[in-house]
């Protein structure tokens, strides 16, 4: 079993235990009212827009999502929120040293003896949901999972469809796809964005996200019968129809669209498996990118 498989099967017992400890980290976490940033790279920054549309659905309070890098430091935050499952990739760590003074932060972080801990002015820490792959699985979606449970978004039913995802056999002939496309509505955006990095990263997979109504604006010309395209939530009233009509398959999301994406996961590393590809050494990746200093 590669690391990613083991990591991706753990998931259940790590959102339990990550629902469990909300409460305790609750000061460290926005606060109804707070004007929030959330900011990640890669995988981080799509769950950072899952977890910005879910609080502001929520009627917590304004909520942006943004790629470290691209944080607009002309705007005013009370909080912002840093995703970091290593704590030492460089624009995350140069982002926390901007705010200094300026807002009020908060890293989520899976290693406690990392840089965050101290650019940060509060960490709470994952370290149970750490991964020795390079390809995330479980601490992102226990991060998710941890503000989930915060904004009492989280039940247990979330858990169990987790089981089911990981217990029952994907679609047939799936594996065999030559193009994925994974669409998303609301927070479910930022779940899609990160299916499809999930297949990119692990089986070099062509793989596009869109938000759902998007996607009948031009990205719909390139399905084939080749395409099997995979709604994560409730899908927009008539697209599944639409997308059958090109010949593709139609793969709708059941279950809890957090579930939905550990199928994805599972679905990444059959792919990779089928191509004779090795999850665990993803192609020109590490598991953290650290910028060297001119």
């Amino acid at each position: 079993m590669t690391h990613v498989e083991d990591e991706l099967t753990s998931q259940p017992e790590c959102w339990t235990r990550a629902a469990t400890e909300a409460a305790r980290h609750a000061g460290a976490l926005p606060a109804p009212g707070e004007r929030v940033a959330i900011v990640g790279c890669g995988t981080s920054y799509f769950m950072a827009q899952a977890v910005a549309a879910l609080r502001e659905g929520a009627g917590q309070g304004e909520t942006d999502a943004f790629a470290a890098s691209e944080f607009p430091l002309g705007r005013s935050y009370d909080r912002v929120v840093a995703l970091t499952r290593s704590g030492t990739t460089t624009e995350v760590l140069d982002l926390l040293g901007q705010l200094k003074g300026r807002s009020r932060t908060t890293a989520l972080t899976a290693d406690p003896a990392t840089p965050v801990t101290a650019a940060a002015d509060e960490v709470v820490v994952l370290d149970f949901a750490d991964e020795r792959s390079v390809v995330q699985t479980r601490f992102a979606t226990t991060a998710l999972t941890l503000l989930r449970a915060h904004l009492g978004l989280h039940t247990e039913e979330v858990v169990a469809d987790a089981r089911t995802a990981l217990s029952a056999p994907l679609p047939e002939g799936l594996v065999g796809c030559t193009q994925f496309t994974f669409l998303g509505r609301g927070w479910t955006v930022g779940l899609a964005n990160e299916a499809g990095l999930k297949m990119r990263e692990a089986c070099l997979a062509w793989t596009e996200a869109y938000p759902a109504m998007e996607y009948r604006h031009g990205p719909i010309s390139v399905t084939t019968r080749g395409t099997a395209t995979w709604m994560l939530g409730e899908a927009p009233e008539g697209l599944a129809a639409q997308v059958r009509e090109t010949g593709a398959r139609w793969i709708p999301g059941g279950l809890d669209p957090l579930a939905e994406l550990v199928r994805v996961q599972r679905l990444a590393v059959a792919v990779a498996a089928a191509r004779g590809l090795d999850p665990d050494r993803p192609r020109h990746l590490t598991r953290s990118v650290i910028l060297a200093r001119p």
